[in-house]
């Protein structure tokens, strides 16, 4: 069972306040709750997009199989060093705990959360490589893993290929042992939010519940209930939502809050010139936003297409 500590920091790590989450204080170095506390730091700075400080905590020459994991996903992001060998990094690291997963857990081997965390880090990297089938065998879809993260992501990813269905039946077997785990709901909320409107009340009501806590502040869970206003129609409530995100997050807005403010200021009877200028913003600040690069595919596309058609010449009477 985990320290009430911990369980504050899973708990903050899930629900998205990363920036409370990398300001705390790690334990003393020899209480069992330093690595897994050090590695959720670790990833919350690779959330707000700042690889380096996560290098910086987590080091490769680390002894826990999860820092080691952590750090090669870490390497992996930046985008600086060799890729690739980040990738294969994490390859040998997944072959390294299921070469234990039959044996009699050793005292001095990597402990079940570890192994877990190895598979989630792994799956992300394979994931953002495109490697989708890689990632869906390491984080264990379709199996009876019991790892609640793994099945959380994994869901993500069927969404992300336009399979709510499969993630819906992933969700469902975590159900079984699982129904009231934070995480297990919040992924169910999301798959709420992208299958149909009759879903959307409830995700809503969910992430107001959790925007409830007075003790928690996350950006991103103001984002998501403003999307879930969005869907619902409700322009005005989910503006100010976004706005709101904003604010918690110095006023520098992340990608996913400024492609849904483009989306509420088109919705809103806003001017052009306002959405325009957002779209401009994200535009510059994020380019491989998937906003950006599908509106930039059907440009091009459109381009391609109008440049077939040669304009007729204007007709004239002829006396």
């Amino acid at each position: 069972m985990d320290s009430p500590d911990l369980y504050n920091i899973k708990q903050q790590f899930t629900l998205g306040a990363y920036k409370s989450l990398v300001n705390l204080p790690l334990p003393d170095p020899a209480s069992p709750d330093y690595t897994p506390i050090l590695v959720y730091q670790a990833r919350a700075h690779l959330a707000l997009g700042n690889s380096a400080a996560a290098v910086a905590l987590a080091t490769p020459d680390s002894d826990s199989i999860a820092v080691k994991a952590v750090a090669a996903l870490a390497q992996f992001l930046s985008g600086e060093a060799d890729t690739e060998a980040a990738l294969e990094q994490l390859r040998d690291l997944v072959v390294e705990i299921e070469g234990g997963d039959d044996d009699d857990e050793d005292e001095d081997g990597p402990s079940e959360w570890e192994k877990g965390t190895v598979r989630v880090l792994a799956g992300v990297a394979f994931a953002r490589a495109g490697e989708v089938e890689e990632a869906l065998e390491t984080l264990g879809a379709g199996t009876d893993t019991r790892n609640v993260e793994a099945i959380a992501y994994t869901a993500q990813i069927y969404l992300s290929i336009n399979r709510p269905d499969l993630a819906r039946k992933e969700l469902a077997r975590a159900a079984r042992w699982a129904e009231d785990d934070l995480l297990l709901q919040l992924a169910e909320a999301s798959v709420g939010l992208a299958t149909g409107r009759d879903a959307y009340a409830d995700a809503a009501a969910f992430l107001t519940e959790q925007l409830a806590n007075p003790s928690l502040s996350s950006p991103r869970l103001l984002t998501a209930r403003g999307v879930a206003r969005l869907l619902r129609g409700e322009v005005v409530g989910a503006r100010s939502d976004l706005e709101e995100a904003q604010s918690v997050a110095g006023g520098q807005p992340d990608a996913e809050t400024l492609a849904a403010q483009v989306v509420a200021t088109g919705l809103g009877g806003a001017k052009g010139a306002e959405a325009d200028q957002l779209y401009a913003q994200l535009a510059a600040a994020y380019p491989a936003f998937p906003l950006v690069t599908d509106l930039k595919e059907k440009a091009d596309l459109f381009d391609e297409l109008a440049a077939k058609f040669a304009v007729p010449p204007l007709a004239t009477v002829s006396a």
